[in-house]
C-alpha cells in the first residue's frame, strides 16, 4: 500500500471552490474529466508526519507554499488495488492562490515507452479552481469523497 498525503485549497467567494491540478506527462495530455487531482504525493507514514508531508507535497507540485490558514482534516480514502492500491489523508485549508503563478516540480518517465529514453514532465501542467460540482468531474473517482467531506465541514454538517 502507498501512502499519500495532500492539501484542498478551497475559497468561499461567491460559492465554495477548490483548486485542483491537471495531471502533467503525455498519458493525460489530451484527457479533462478524471485527470485533475489534489496536489498530493507520497510520503512514508513511519517515518514522517502526513500533516508536514502534505505541505511539502503541495509545495513540490504547484512550486508555491501552502497559504495561511486553518487546516481542517478531511479525513482518508482508500482507492486503486493490487500494487496501485492508495490510501490518502487529505486537508482543507481556506487560501487565496493565483493558478498563473504555479511553477510545477517535474518527474522523470522513459518516453516513448520502451524507448530506453527518459523524459522530463511537470507534476501538473496547470492549476485552476472549480466549483465543487464541476470539480466533481474533474477528479479522479478515487478523490472525490474529499469534495463531499469539504461541504459537509462547511455547512457544519
Amino acid at each position: 500500500m502507498k501512502y499519500s498525503a495532500g492539501v484542498l485549497l478551497f475559497r468561499r467567494a461567491p460559492e465554495v471552490r477548490v483548486l485542483l491540478g491537471h495531471m502533467g506527462g503525455p498519458l493525460w495530455s489530451r484527457k479533462d474529466l478524471g485527470a485533475w487531482s489534489i496536489p498530493k504525493g507520497e510520503y512514508e507514514p513511519e517515518s514522517e508526519d502526513s500533516r508536514v508531508a502534505a505541505r511539502r507535497e503541495f509545495t513540490e507540485e504547484l512550486g508555491l507554499p501552502v497559504p495561511e490558514g486553518a487546516w481542517i482534516e478531511l479525513g482518508e480514502v482508500r482507492y486503486g488495488s493490487g500494487a496501485s492500491k492508495k490510501q490518502v489523508l487529505v486537508w482543507a485549508v481556506e487560501g487565496e492562490l493565483d493558478p498563473a503563478r504555479v511553477n510545477p516540480g517535474t518527474f522523470e518517465m522513459q518516453w516513448p515507452p520502451r524507448s530506453g529514453r527518459m523524459q522530463e514532465f511537470p507534476e501538473i501542467d496547470r492549476a485552476e479552481w472549480f466549483d465543487l460540482d464541476t470539480a466533481r468531474d474533474k477528479l479522479g473517482k478515487g478523490q472525490r469523497p474529499f469534495l463531499e467531506r469539504l461541504a459537509e465541514r462547511l455547512t457544519g454538517g
